[in-house]
């Protein structure tokens, strides 16, 4: 499974990179808006840090503007993944960015027909959002497991990359069910590191090791 962060904080995104395991990062205008900076300058730092894609979204809602703001987008780096929204001027712009070897991020899935439409519009990733689907009182895994199912039967390449990831739970019941990514929050993603028996284990190995007197 391929870790993204679901951050435009530039420490964060740094201090995840420099542990060789992140593979990607998503912004959204939310995270943009939280981290106080000009949208094309912090994407642009970002992708010169990942190297895997990074996810910038569109905010126009008809197809033109999309396209518009889609060619502004990928001029920013090589490895710049435009996000789209799943509506029929979405996915129509998914097709026109994919045919032309553009990735292609579709966001705000929360049925498995609208992801098998973003998989026929050739999208490279599909967002299903399992936390909000959590907050309604629907399992978000669900989601995951039957668009897993409908990949699988047709052999569609577009990737699952599970948001809206709230908890560690969430990464592990995604990989279970064969999810190609999850983009979470760093604060989620360092909590995957944590487990008291480590750090219990730790403590007794460093206690004994004084005792010896030695050192290394």
């Amino acid at each position: 499974m391929k870790f993204f962060a679901d951050t435009a904080e530039i420490a964060d995104i740094k201090e995840l990179n420099e542990t060789g395991l992140l593979d990607g990062v998503t912004t959204n205008p939310s995270l943009i808006k939280k981290s106080g900076r000009d949208f094309i300058e912090v994407v642009k730092e970002i992708a010169s840090i990942c190297p895997g894609p990074i996810s910038a979204e569109v905010v126009a809602l008809d197809h033109a503007g999309m396209m518009k703001e889609a060619e502004t987008l990928r001029k920013i780096a090589d490895n710049i993944a435009i996000k789209v929204p799943l509506t029929i001027d979405g996915l129509k712009t998914c097709k026109a960015l994919t045919g032309d070897g553009t990735m292609v991020n579709v966001t705000l899935c929360f049925s498995a027909n609208q992801a098998l439409l973003a998989a026929k519009a050739g999208a490279t990733f599909i967002s299903p959002f399992v936390g909000r689907h959590d907050d309604i009182g629907y399992p978000g895994m669900e989601l995951i497991a039957d668009i897993r199912t409908i990949y699988d039967n047709y052999d569609f390449p577009t990737q699952i990359l599970v948001a809206s990831v709230r908890n560690p739970i969430h990464i592990l019941d995604a990989a279970k069910l064969g999810a190609d990514v999850m983009t979470a929050p760093p604060s989620v993603i360092k909590q995957l590191f944590k487990h008291p028996l480590t750090d219990s284990g730790i403590a007794a190995f460093l206690k004994d090791w004084e005792a010896t007197g030695q050192k290394i």
